[in-house]
């Protein structure tokens, strides 16, 4: 190869990056305007020697626009959330109120009180089209670092959709992105600037980014919150079955152990009661002295893809003001809760 090709070729290639960089900058600016970032208060227990107090713990996320009113966001960041505001990036606040949450899939709904004026929003894209080795980047709040981009490529697909139950359903794209604490809920992108998937969580043995994080997927997001569309709870609770049910001396064989409770959630409305006492148990920490859920609109819980698909049946969001008993197991009784 002669010289003057030698330079042809070098140019083309440094010309190739160059045109790579631009268009992700592009695609940042456009993007940019629709993520935001979620601010939390929630409730947390602190133990000091002996003693044990509830104190107010600020929490933070970030979240992406499917509307002017509409917020999609990680489930463990708003699921037991007292309190929530929106943060865009020109500087404006906006509260909001949690619709929909699923645990196992780890995606949530939020309504704005108003809507944001001049919205800029994104689309959901089919994530099955997605494909091992395909580039992608996230905009998010590592560390409160607000609308930071980080960007690499698809490692993996995880799929767990075997069956009809939300409960249980979720489905992962794993990344080399650097994800990073704030980063939960906020959007990975396609190079087409659309999103396949909502900032989860990572694998790490040292607290901070090791080349595996997950995001889930676009697709499942759509089906739980805007095709299921079980309503939120504002609850945290521990599945107690077998020996733990026992330990528990339930009067049925499973139950649902009540962490926290948000007081304005439908459950906290009702009554559910949270704990206040932090347990070790075999290796595993609970939050007992709270209510243990035994059934709910008469679904008793049973550990069991029927009864949790029963029970998802029961909570599907139809409207805010249906009738919902929950019957709890309280200090060795049975207490019934509900509105009629």
């Amino acid at each position: 190869m002669n010289t003057i090709n030698k330079i042809t070729l070098i140019s083309l290639l440094f010309l190739s990056i160059s045109i790579k960089a631009q268009s992700l900058s592009e695609l940042y600016e456009k993007v940019n305007p629709a993520v935001v970032v979620i601010l939390t208060e929630q409730k947390e227990l602190v133990s000091s020697g002996k003693m044990t107090k509830t104190v107010t713990a600020g929490g933070l996320g970030s979240g992406f626009m499917i509307s002017d009113s509409q917020i999609v966001t990680a489930a463990h960041v708003v699921q037991v959330a007292e309190k929530v505001n929106v943060q865009f990036v020109d500087g404006e606040i906006i509260p909001a109120k949690v619709i929909s949450a699923y645990a196992t899939a780890d995606v949530a709904l939020l309504e704005l009180i108003w809507p944001r004026k001049n919205a800029v929003i994104l689309n959901l894209a089919d994530s099955d089209h997605v494909k091992i080795g395909e580039r992608v980047f996230v905009v998010g709040a590592p560390y409160g670092l607000g609308h930071s981009l980080s960007s690499g490529y698809v490692s993996g697909i995880i799929k767990d959709t075997k069956d009809q139950n939300p409960f249980t359903n979720s489905e992962y794209i794993q990344t080399d992105a650097a994800i990073n604490t704030g980063n939960s809920g906020g959007p990975m992108m396609n190079m087409e600037g659309e999103v396949i998937g909502v900032v989860s969580n990572i694998l790490t043995k040292s607290g901070g980014f090791q080349g595996i994080g997950f995001a889930s997927s676009s697709n499942i997001t759509k089906d739980l919150l805007f095709e299921k569309k079980v309503i939120w709870n504002g609850t945290d609770v521990i599945p107690l079955t077998g020996k733990m049910a026992q330990i528990f001396n339930l009067p049925q064989e499973s139950g649902l152990l009540v962490q926290r409770v948000v007081k304005v959630s439908p459950f906290g409305i009702l009554g559910v009661e949270d704990g206040d006492i932090e347990m070790t148990i075999n290796g595993e920490k609970f939050i007992v002295g709270g209510d243990i859920i035994l059934s709910i609109n008469g679904v008793k819980f049973e550990a069991s893809d029927e009864s949790l698909l029963e029970i998802s049946k029961v909570m599907e969001r139809k409207t805010e003001n249906d009738p919902l008993e929950i019957v709890v197991f309280r200090a060795g009784k049975k207490v019934t809760l509900g509105r009629k």
